[in-house]
C-alpha cells in the first residue's frame, strides 16, 4: 500500500509560499464568523480546532485573533506553505505537518476541523473517515473558499467580460497542460458527501443501517465581494492559482497577453486611482458529525 503524501504538482504548484501569502485574499470577516457560528464554536472560550491544510494561515489568523482564545492545531503537508505559517508565531496555534488521511489528533479530540481554500484537494472517503475520527461527537466540519469571478466553477455567473474571458482561458489551460489536479471551480467536492445516505445525526441515531460519516444536507452560504487591485497586484494574485504558478514560456507569455488583452476592454471598472474593480464569492460549507 502506498503512502499517502502531497502530489508532485501541488508541490511545485506552491512552492512560491511568501508570494501566495502576500497575494492571496484574507476571509470576510463576515464570513468567518458565520462559519463560527454553524460550526457551534462562536464565543466557546478554548474550543479545540483543527485548521487542516492551512496554508500560510489565512484563516488560522482570523481564528487565532478571535476573543474565544481558541486552541488551534495548524495541519500542513507543504513544508514551505507550513514554515511560512510557523514564521508568524500566532497565539495558541501549533503548526504540524499531516495530511487530511493522517491527521496528528486523538480520537474525538477536537470541536471542529475547517478547511480553508483546500477540501477539493482531499475530497475523499478516506479523508472524511480520518477527520470524522478527529471530531467529538456531533463535532463540525467547516469548509471555506474565496473564489474570485474568473476562478469559478461554470454554474456561477461572472460580473464582467474580462472575468468571464480569464475564467475561459483558466478552464483551456487544464486541457493544454492534461491538469487534472481537482479544483474549487469544478465542483465535484460534494460528491463525497452526497455519496453517503441522506442522514443528520438525529435521524442516524433512530434509523439504523446508515454508513454515512456526516450529516446532509450541508449547510452552505455565500457572501459576495469586490476589491480593488492595480493590474500588476492583480495579476500577481492570478499568478498564485496553482496551475498558473507553474507556467512558464510561451504559455506563461500567453496567459500575460489574454490578461492584457482582457483588461484593456471597456467593461472593465475602475476607481479614481486607476484600480481594478475584481468581483469573487465566499463559499461556505458545514456538516455535523455523525457519531459512530
Amino acid at each position: 500500500m502506498d503512502t499517502p503524501r502531497l502530489s508532485d504538482k501541488a508541490v511545485s504548484s506552491f512552492a512560491q509560499a511568501a508570494l501566495y501569502d502576500e497575494h492571496r485574499p484574507s476571509y470576510p470577516h463576515q464570513a468567518v464568523a458565520s462559519l463560527l457560528v454553524a460550526a457551534d464554536v462562536s464565543a466557546i472560550e478554548g474550543a479545540a480546532i483543527i485548521d487542516l491544510a492551512a496554508g500560510t494561515g489565512k484563516l488560522t489568523e482570523l481564528l487565532a485573533a478571535r476573543d474565544e482564545q481558541f486552541s488551534i492545531l495548524a495541519v500542513e503537508p507543504h513544508q514551505g506553505m507550513r514554515e511560512q505559517l510557523a514564521r508568524k508565531n500566532l497565539q495558541n496555534v501549533t503548526v504540524i505537518h499531516g495530511l487530511s488521511t493522517s491527521i496528528p489528533a486523538g480520537d474525538q479530540s477536537v470541536d471542529a476541523v475547517f478547511a480553508a481554500q483546500a477540501f477539493h484537494w482531499f475530497a475523499n472517503e478516506a479523508s472524511l473517515k480520518e477527520i470524522h475520527r478527529v471530531l467529538r461527537p456531533a463535532g463540525v466540519l467547516g469548509m471555506i473558499w474565496n473564489a474570485e469571478d474568473y476562478n469559478t466553477p461554470r454554474s456561477y455567473s461572472v460580473t464582467s467580460v474580462w472575468e468571464s474571458r480569464i475564467r475561459d482561458h483558466l478552464f483551456s489551460l487544464e486541457n493544454v497542460n492534461d491538469d487534472y489536479e481537482p479544483r474549487f471551480r469544478h465542483d465535484k467536492w460534494r460528491s463525497v458527501f452526497e455519496n453517503q445516505v441522506s442522514s443528520t445525526p438525529i435521524t442516524a441515531a433512530f434509523v439504523g443501517g446508515t454508513n454515512s460519516l456526516f450529516s446532509l444536507p450541508l449547510g452552505e452560504d455565500k457572501v459576495k465581494w469586490t476589491v480593488w487591485l492595480e493590474k500588476e497586484a492583480l495579476w500577481k494574485r492570478l499568478r498564485t492559482l496553482g496551475h498558473v504558478a507553474v507556467l512558464e514560456g510561451v504559455q506563461l507569455e500567453e496567459t500575460r497577453r489574454i490578461f492584457d488583452d482582457a483588461l484593456s476592454g471597456a467593461d472593465v471598472e475602475r476607481n479614481e486611482h486607476g484600480e481594478i474593480a475584481v468581483h469573487g464569492t465566499t463559499v461556505l460549507a458545514w456538516t455535523s458529525k455523525i457519531p459512530s
